[in-house]
């Protein structure tokens, strides 16, 4: 079974919370497709913009692609990305990004999404606010972000790679979920001596945080990678000493970036939904500061950092902006080390801090409204960045590297 087919089992599989969608899928032929320029780079994919033009229609629909190349990809992750492609064309939420269309040619898997011209979050902050965002442009991010990570946890699956660089960003303010590649399904019992490591893991969702015991909770775009130091995806060998089969409802898989890594995941313990709770405390850091915490460290020190020492803090007054106690609150509890003591995405929401965020919109005035007065996309910017360090100056921007009439430089 190729990993475009759909699965009987998910197919029929009914997701709590899906909204109608208002977008039309795309096809899964590639002759209805025009491939453009690279936008976005992965360990083992390329994301490109492209021109979806429906059959007997005269217009096009711009559109990205994803692309993955199977053959440097391990045997298990086929059957992974199965059901990856299938859930993410199921999945029915405004603040997860969707697949349009998937269709393999050679050994490569195409996945067409939409296309998100303003990028990340981190993209944002690379190109307009390097030191960080203030709060309530921070806050209507995130609150948008938790209703998608809510939407995945009750359908029973975790992301396992919350960070900025996977926080997109549409046209209208609405941000979306993206770059699943290592989601996992919690209702599905996954032995560790199935796989040594995982590169990539099914997409969607999580469901309502099951109450553990203490003992049990004790037992990881359309958008490029970070520039930062320690931001890579790493993927290690799991432990091997013997371990008993983890619990329908938690994972042991290693997987993730380090920097935004939960504690319980990097010491191979079994994990819940609550490790995208710690990595989205992280990413609230990561938005006020524009890197997150201990991104100068190497992978490896960052790793034992988190494990050894406290976790890190919020600082309200030492940056660009000042920030509330209510945020440095809500940080802290997301950043608590016993993964049985972290709310969970619905707790979140029900806060005070999150039942004050800004509409969607907000964003388009506050940091859209940039990019829109000069005539920039995300998506030429980061084209443009790869183009003047790789074979200086293209045609696509008229031989000029430095941009003059924008204000990224």
């Amino acid at each position: 079974m190729s990993p475009t087919s759909k699965r009987p089992d998910m197919a029929a599989k009914e997701f709590i919370g899906a909204v109608e969608d208002h977008w039309d899928m795309y096809s899964d032929r590639s002759e209805d497709y025009t491939i453009g320029s690279p936008i976005g780079f992965g360990a083992s994919s390329i994301v490109y913009s492209a021109e979806y033009k429906p059959q007997g229609s005269s217009s096009a629909i711009p559109c990205a692609l994803k692309v993955l190349d199977l053959d440097s990809l391990p045997p298990h992750s086929l059957s992974l990305l199965q059901r990856e492609t299938t859930l993410m064309s199921l999945s029915k939420h405004p603040n997860v990004l969707r697949v349009r269309g998937s269709w393999m040619d050679g050994h490569k898997l195409f996945i067409a999404l939409r296309l998100m011209n303003k990028g990340s979050a981190a993209d944002v902050m690379h190109y307009g606010w390097p030191a960080g965002l203030e709060e309530d442009v921070i806050r209507c991010i995130l609150c948008q972000a938790l209703l998608g990570l809510n939407y995945l946890h009750v359908n029973g699956f975790i992301h396992r790679d919350v960070k900025a660089a996977n926080l997109l960003i549409d046209d209208d303010g609405t941000v979306l979920l993206g770059d699943l590649g290592v989601a996992a399904n919690l209702a599905e019992d996954t032995s560790p001596s199935t796989s040594k490591s995982q590169t990539v893991s099914s997409r969607y969702v999580a469901s309502p945080r099951q109450q553990n015991s203490s003992h049990d909770s004790q037992g990881s775009a359309a958008s490029g990678h970070s520039p930062h130091n320690s931001t890579r995806r790493v993927v290690l060998v799991e432990p091997t000493a013997a371990h008993s089969r983890p619990k329908i409802g938690k994972r042991k898989s290693f997987v993730g970036t380090p920097c935004w890594m939960a504690p319980e995941l990097i010491q191979g313990k079994n994990y819940d939904s609550s490790a995208d709770i710690w990595s989205f405390g992280i990413t609230a850091l990561e938005l006020t500061q524009g890197r997150p915490p201990r991104s100068r460290e190497s992978p490896q020190k960052v790793l034992l950092k988190t494990i050894q020492e406290a976790p890190p803090t919020l600082d309200r007054d030492g940056g660009t902006y000042k920030y509330s106690r209510a945020f440095q609150e809500m940080v802290e509890s997301c950043l608590v080390k016993d993964p049985s003591h972290r709310p969970t995405a619905e707790q979140l929401l029900q806060t005070q801090f999150f039942k004050g965020a800004k509409k969607p919109s907000y964003l388009i005035a506050t940091i859209l409204s940039k990019f829109i007065a000069f005539g920039y996309s995300i998506c030429d910017l980061k084209y443009f960045s790869r183009e003047s360090t790789t074979s200086g100056p293209s045609a696509r921007t008229s031989g000029n590297p430095k941009l003059p009439n924008s204000p990224f430089h």
